[in-house]
């Protein structure tokens, strides 16, 4: 993947968002999940206001670009009342239900209120046209009849259940089986199995919370369903370590079938050292042979196979080691970056500061750094190179941006904590801030 650009052969494709400057972006603008449906047809995003934007495949355009397809209000912000909690509307985690018919299902979460399956048609509507009075006609020779006349396509997004008041705590994420029927749903201290057709009962399927609150010593941070196998699925914690259960041994599976976790070096231990451990996302790949598992310093892809050590760790905050401080200080130790599967399981993906992000081969582990910013799209129109490219004017010093990130001009308010890779292609979709930024590669 390498190549004189140091761009690893991916170019800037698209750009979605706002036109105006960082300062004029408001906290509901600011994205919060994106998602490609199975397909790679459909793309979408979810915002801190509780909107959903979907973009769809432009046919009509060579390579892989998208238009906009749809907007609608998936959650509003409540209050609880018993609790004298507020409810944010933030859409935590949006995923896509195979498509059945011409309506396209998709679930999307806010932090506490539930779930809300959203089917979105595209139908065209057929409509009745009358040529003639109600009158008699003369004769049978001229009986006219209403003709049927397709009219523009009318997209509606109707909100089909609402899956509620199963949760107590945080939200964080939502997996759909691959049996298209159930789907898992976790917080911080438990994970709700559901059937898609029923949206007042859930199953409890996993309970970490203790008797006594004052003896919590972990929580579930990220769970995700067996791609292929229904009866699976695992969950991390904050204490660096993963859990496949199977739900064909009992029906609570708090008695795990497989820990994957790695035994610390003592000489390493410091005051941040749980919290730099604790992981924040986990991802099966395609073939559900390996597991990838983000934490704040590195990535980690194991196999299912072994679980006493990764089979790979692959360093990507290695630089911040010492601002830890610094980091913990204005809370940015906290955030939780997401990893991904490129569509052939042989690449990797995640997001670091300053609007940075990496590819990694998982063969030979060479790496591209890339930056989503708009600069990125002028660069695209005026021909020139993109940011941090050889003979880029007024952009890092020569090296590229894998040498810029180590700078200390970092923008930690800038990062990429959500991004999506299409399914078939070598596509990906990231999020910064306010805006969506799409780059491909041959």
């Amino acid at each position: 993947m390498d190549d004189p650009s140091g761009s690893g052969g991916w170019r800037f494709a698209q750009c979605f968002g706002d036109k105006g400057e960082v300062e004029d972006i408001t906290e509901a603008d600011i994205i919060s999940t994106v998602e490609f449906d199975s397909t790679g047809n459909y793309l979408a995003t979810g915002d801190k206001g509780g909107r959903v934007v979907l973009f769809e495949r432009n046919e009509m355009k060579k390579g892989c670009e998208y238009k906009f397809y749809t907007e609608f209000q998936s959650h509003e912000p409540e209050f609880d009342y018993l609790k004298s909690l507020e409810i944010e509307e933030k859409i935590n985690k949006i995923k896509w239900c195979k498509r059945q018919n011409a309506a396209h299902f998709l679930l999307s979460t806010n932090a506490v209120e539930g779930f809300r399956e959203v089917a979105a048609s595209s139908d065209g509507i057929e409509s009745l046209r009358r040529h003639s009075s109600y009158a008699h006609p003369p004769s049978s020779t001229h009986l006219r009849l209403p003709r049927m006349q397709q009219q523009d396509n009318i997209i509606a997004a109707v909100p089909r259940k609402v899956y509620a008041n199963a949760h107590a705590y945080h939200i964080h994420s939502i997996s759909v089986n691959s049996d298209q029927e159930t789907y898992i749903s976790a917080d911080d201290l438990r994970i709700n199995l559901w059937n898609l057709n029923i949206s007042d009962q859930s199953f409890n399927i996993v309970d970490i919370k203790p008797v006594n609150m004052e003896e919590l010593t972990e929580v579930i941070t990220a769970t995700e369903f067996h791609p292929t196998h229904c009866n699976q699925f695992m969950y991390s914690s904050s204490k660096s370590n993963i859990k496949l259960a199977d739900m064909r041994e009992s029906a609570l599976c708090d008695r795990h079938a497989k820990c994957f976790e790695e035994e610390e070096d003592p000489s390493q231990r410091s005051f941040f050292s749980e919290i730099i451990s604790s992981i924040s996302d986990v991802k099966f790949s395609h073939d559900g042979r390996y597991i990838l598992s983000r934490d704040y310093l590195s990535l980690k892809i194991w196999d299912v196979n072994m679980e006493s050590r990764p089979v790979k760790t692959i360093p990507i905050h290695d630089h911040l080691r010492g601002k830890l401080c610094d980091l913990y200080e204005n809370d940015c130790i906290f955030d939780k970056f997401e990893c991904v599967w490129g569509g052939d399981d042989k690449h990797v993906l995640t997001g670091s500061y300053h609007n940075y992000f990496r590819i990694y081969d998982t063969d030979n582990l060479n790496d591209v750094v890339l930056q989503a910013d708009k600069s990125a799209f002028k660069a695209k129109k005026i021909g020139g190179p993109l940011p941090g490219a050889k003979g880029a004017k007024n952009g890092p010093r020569p090296g590229g941006l894998r040498e810029a990130m180590q700078l200390d001009t970092l923008d930690f308010n800038k990062k990429i904590l959500h991004a999506s890779w299409h399914p078939r292609e070598n596509t990906i979709a990231i999020a910064a801030t306010n805006n969506l930024f799409l780059y491909s590669a041959a």
